[in-house]
């Protein structure tokens, strides 16, 4: 299926002439994906064994669960979701907009190496113990303006091959795509505005403080969700579920109303997250609404996305690839039902601070975001090495089953903690005192830490699976190299 004609409508424009893309960038951020997935779950797991059994910290400060939590979470989103992020991105625009992107070689290859950079700095910044402190730990402030100058170009590179398109008709992925990148760089320079103390100290103060600060920080980090881990990855599904399905997406219009509504609702949901806390209850209220409301826009996303597959289902059975992309669209559905939820006050009540908390994050982080990326990969690997097909379909379909199988652990095992966490919490006896110590319910939640450790184990495992496979495609004499 033709990439200008997706959206299945009837182009009034000319043949498309041939164009030779800049595909080795999209390789550089393809390879630097896979490595950063293997990063990100390897210290996952590593994780989830010190919570079930602290001693496994071996007394370094460098390995403690304070330093390494940082490094485990911006390297699943920043490192592996924001290299999968620049790696469609720039394969999608080049395609959709037929046109080479915008900068040339030169500015490609900044954006990566200073990105790849930016990462590395930002992990040694944390195992070292200089961040900012926040929620959302940030990197020292060095890095941030660094980040920055990374970003803009991005900014640059993308919109500007959108403006020099040869397709007069922009595909719906491109505005997901832009959307992320202008609101991504609206949310970094608000949030991580600080005074350092002086040019050579990693030290700097917040320019917000007590309420104000907690207000930024989760409609920064709310919203990091919503554009970052949300709609970019949206601009994925519009692209690879037609393209694996060979089918056009089935509403056009429905895509268009699916994102303007996503972005105008997603910016203002971020204060439920401080619901019972001194911010003011018209607030919570609005961010309470507002992420009910969302149930519209991204159930509406999620059916868009799933329809396109009428008449080709059958495709599940023979294409494990495709089977990534489709169950990532059930996830996406469940977390976005699961969110509103939880945002709800009197659930909230139940569920703050609570383990059910980061099994709703891993719902969406591994069943939406890395499910969806995996399928992406399967697509991407062979066509830009020229390959067939994959090495081994049958891997394909391990991968998917062990991953499915470590999500499943991962989120029921949390679901069950949280929900028993929170009931303990709460609980009082006759007298008005509480029922159970904090280390009581400690105690009670270790055996569902084991089966969470174990789920994210599997999930691993399905990576190196991944790994191996993908080396074999490129490399493999079994894997016929299709010519240019």
């Amino acid at each position: 299926m033709s990439d200008v004609m997706m959206d299945g409508f009837v182009g009034t424009h000319a043949p498309a002439r041939a164009v030779v893309y800049n595909d080795n960038v999209v390789k550089k951020f393809t390879i630097a994906t896979i490595f950063w997935a293997v990063v990100a779950f390897l210290v996952g797991v590593v994780l989830a064994l010190e919570l079930c059994w602290p001693e496994l910290n071996l007394g370094f400060s460098f390995t403690n669960f304070g330093r390494l939590r940082p490094v485990h979470t911006s390297g699943a989103i920043f490192a592996f979701g924001g290299s999968a992020l620049f790696a469609t991105s720039f394969y999608i625009v080049q395609r959709t907009c037929r046109t080479r992107l915008f900068g040339g070689e030169a500015m490609a290859n900044f954006i990566f190496w200073g990105y790849q950079f930016f990462i590395v700095m930002a992990a040694l910044s944390y195992v070292m113990g200089y961040s900012q402190g926040q929620e959302y730990a940030e990197p020292e402030w060095h890095l941030d303006l660094f980040l920055t100058v990374i970003w803009v170009s991005y900014a640059v590179v993308y919109i500007g091959t959108v403006l020099k398109r040869e397709e007069p008709h922009i595909y719906v992925s491109n505005w997901f795509y832009m959307a992320f990148i202008l609101t991504i760089a609206v949310l970094h320079l608000v949030n991580n505005v600080a005074m350092p103390v002086s040019v050579f100290s990693a030290k700097s103060y917040s320019a917000y403080s007590g309420v104000q600060n907690a207000l930024i920080q989760w409609w920064y980090g709310h919203n990091a969700v919503g554009f970052f881990l949300t709609a970019a990855f949206l601009g994925m599904m519009y692209y690879f579920i037609p393209k694996q399905a060979g089918r056009p997406v089935y509403s056009y219009r429905l895509s268009v109303v699916h994102f303007w509504s996503l972005v105008f609702m997603y910016i203002w949901a971020g204060p439920h997250h401080l619901h019972y806390t001194s911010l003011p209850d018209w607030a919570q209220t609005l961010g309470m609404v507002f992420s009910i409301v969302l149930w519209m826009p991204s159930w509406g996303g999620m059916i868009n996305g799933l329809m396109t597959l009428s008449g080709a289902w059958d495709k599940l059975r023979t294409d494990p690839a495709l089977r990534f992309t489709v169950t990532s669209v059930g996830f996406y559905g469940m977390s976005t039902f699961e969110g509103p939820v939880m945002s709800i006050r009197s659930v909230n009540s139940l569920s703050h601070y609570t383990d059910w908390t980061i099994g709703h994050v891993h719902s969406g982080a591994l069943g939406w975001v890395a499910f969806v990326s995996f399928g992406a990969l399967y697509y991407l690997v062979p066509n830009l090495w020229k390959r067939s097909g994959m090495y081994s379909t049958k891997l394909i379909s391990w991968h998917y089953w062990v991953a499915t199988m470590g999500i499943v652990l991962y989120i029921t095992s949390l679901w069950v903690a949280g929900i028993m966490q929170g009931l303990m919490w709460r609980a009082y006896d006759q007298f008005g005192f509480l029922q159970y110590s904090f280390s009581e319910s400690v105690n009670a939640v270790h055996p569902y830490y084991v089966i969470r450790m174990l789920g994210g184990l599997l999930f691993l495992t399905g990576a190196l699976i991944m790994v191996y496979n993908m080396v074999m495609t490129v490399y493999s004499s079994t894997t016929e190299r299709r010519e240019v």
